[in-house]
């Protein structure tokens, strides 16, 4: 829909000095004024500057880059053999939204944009190379493939962005990052985005950027007195019992629509097929899924025919979803700033939003290195009890009657209370048909209490009265007691590995390469602990652990090895980042 010409919307990105095909597109696509990032980052990107710029999902980053870069890139001179502008980006579904973005904004430059992505067919992304494009958007491993075959020829491009820089970096891709741009021009023009800017990022800025431009964008906080936008909570409660105070929690909660996010793609499935069994529409994303299942998917979801989606925070990158009511961490995140990656899909536009954490009792100190970092207390809740969830069912009931009374067709039920309030007195034939309302709706485990978690000896209670604040001796004996669990589990790993060959185990075992060794303090139950607490794993289900002076091999199942992988690079071992990646000797 094409704005009206007196609308002043356009003069706003017009005054930013984009080009009239820009203005027009703008306008169509019904953009009224620009937001501060792309107040910020467009001129000097216009004027050719190269610019580090840190801003947050949802601040309208995608257009602040793709605009210059296409009226860069299609400036009037000839178009080049190979593409102009190279947008590399952490997964497939980001990969496809900033094309998508940058093929609506260049409508009226004709710009020919590829999605570049792993999980397609390179024989389809092969022929659309040789034809010729403008702008390529891809994943760093496929066009590392791309380049290495030849098939992505580097040599014309004037411009290059890497959108969620931190992200690539964290899912292993530094040394990819580092072969692409080097296979670059050396005067081209080069963006960096990254919603954290750590010291790995200025590392990586410092060898690539000329003399660039910063641009900040603060999260947006709320005014004093203003209501959170986000509501966060969480509840603590065993693993055994998880999947049931799921359901109360959405049952109480009926969101309209929600994220739940996952540690592995196993669990994913299987969270999935249990929610379904209970009777909600759920829909699994992970990175095992095929590019059509996970189109169908987000079809599905933004159609609203799905009320979840279960994801792993791989999978769910670059995904962003309208009217998102609910983010629900189904385990504690691997570290604060995941936290906030994920629960920032919720509470936009003004909107109210619910980010809702399940926490095991071992897992309420990580609560608190969050709270520091959201600069917010995170509630503790209870857990519904099947008091609460008939209350909860009751108030329903109420509200659809209501709903019923207010509309103009009872005519053909009256017939029915008539004859019955003949026999029985008339309130007490409405409370029946409440009563057999509110039934249909009971299920057999909704009988069933969930046990009271209990924090290092401390009840739940008690430590959301104490608001985490009061870690006495008990609490951390509790911690203590754990801890000494899992280092019993590391202490028989070698016994169990010699008699490898005395068993079989039920899986297929693949080796991971963990770039850590005696030098830097790891002994095995560092290992053990870090897969399993990070991936949620059963810790017997971690083979045979050699360790050496710079590096470590770890046993694991094959069918999880990427889970595993993409876990560990989230999340540190003794204090730092390290390389994890598959064993190429295996």
């Amino acid at each position: 829909m094409t704005a009206p010409p007196d609308i002043d919307t356009s003069s706003s990105f017009a005054a930013l000095g984009l080009a009239p095909p820009l203005l027009d597109a703008l306008a169509a696509l019904g953009y009224e004024e620009p937001t501060p990032i792309q107040r910020e980052a467009i001129p000097p990107l216009l004027e050719g500057r190269d610019l580090l710029g840190q801003a947050a999902t949802g601040t309208g980053k995608t257009a602040s880059f793709a605009l210059p870069l296409l009226q860069r890139t299609h400036d009037g001179a000839s178009r080049p053999g190979g593409p102009s502008a190279l947008v590399l980006v952490p997964t497939r579904e980001l990969a496809i939204q900033v094309a998508e973005a940058v093929h609506r904004y260049g409508r009226g430059y004709g710009v020919r944009v590829l999605p570049v992505y792993g999980g397609q067919a390179i024989g389809q992304q092969l022929r659309v190379l040789s034809r010729g494009v403008d702008v390529v958007v891809a994943t760093p491993g496929r066009a590392l493939d791309h380049i290495r075959r030849g098939s992505l020829d580097l040599a014309t491009v004037r411009v290059v962005v890497l959108d969620e820089a931190d992200e690539m970096l964290d899912m292993g891709f530094a040394e990819d990052l580092e072969a692409i741009l080097d296979a670059t021009p050396a005067e081209r023009q080069t963006a960096l985005f990254s919603a954290t800017l750590p010291p790995r990022i200025a590392h990586l800025a410092q060898r690539y950027l000329r003399d660039p431009v910063q641009v900040r964008i603060a999260r947006e906080q709320p005014a004093e007195g203003e209501t959170p936008r986000v509501r966060h909570m969480a509840f603590i409660v065993q693993r055994a019992h998880k999947v049931a105070a799921l359901g109360r929690i959405l049952d109480v909660e009926r969101p309209t629509s929600a994220l739940v996010f996952c540690r592995t793609r196993t669990e994913v499935d299987e969270l999935t097929e249990t929610l379904n069994g209970r009777g909600y529409d759920a829909e699994p994303l992970h990175g095992g899924m095929s590019q059509e299942q996970r189109d169908r998917v987000m079809r599905r979801l933004r159609s609203g025919a799905a009320e979840l989606l279960v994801a792993t925070d791989v999978a769910a990158r670059g995904i962003d979803v309208e009217h998102l009511s609910h983010v629900i961490n189904y385990d504690v995140p691997s570290s604060p700033d995941v936290y906030v990656h994920r629960v920032g899909r919720t509470g936009r536009a003004g909107r109210e939003g619910v980010a809702i954490t399940l926490a095991e009792p071992r897992e309420h100190r990580q609560l608190r290195n969050i709270e520091r970092l959201v600069r917010r207390r995170i509630e503790v809740g209870t857990v519904p009890t099947v008091a609460d969830l008939r209350a909860r069912r009751l108030e329903l009931t109420r509200a659809a009657l209501r709903e019923v009374l207010e509309g103009d067709d009872l005519d053909r039920y009256r017939v029915v209370v008539e004859g019955l309030a003949g026999e029985f007195d008339v309130m007490d034939v409405a409370a029946a048909a409440v009563k057999l309302a509110e039934q249909a709706t009971e299920g057999e485990e909704d009988e069933q209490e969930i046990p009271t978690a209990r924090i290092g000896g401390r009840d739940r209670e008690a430590g959301a009265r104490e608001g985490w604040s009061g870690e006495s001796r008990g609490a951390e004996e509790g911690t203590d007691v754990a801890s000494r669990g899992e280092h019993r589990g590391a202490s028989t790993r070698g016994a169990r590995a010699r008699r490898r060959g005395e068993r079989r185990v039920p899986w297929e075992v693949a080796r991971l390469f963990v770039g850590a060794g005696r030098k830097a303090g790891v002994r095995a139950r560092d290992l053990v602990g870090a897969i399993a607490n990070e991936v949620g794993i059963d810790a017997g289900a971690i083979g045979a652990i050699q360790i050496a002076d710079r590096f470590s091999l770890v046993e694991v199942p094959e069918e999880i090895i990427e889970d595993i992988i993409a876990a560990l690079r989230a999340s540190t071992i003794k204090g730092k980042r390290v390389i994890v990646r598959r064993d190429r000797d295996e």
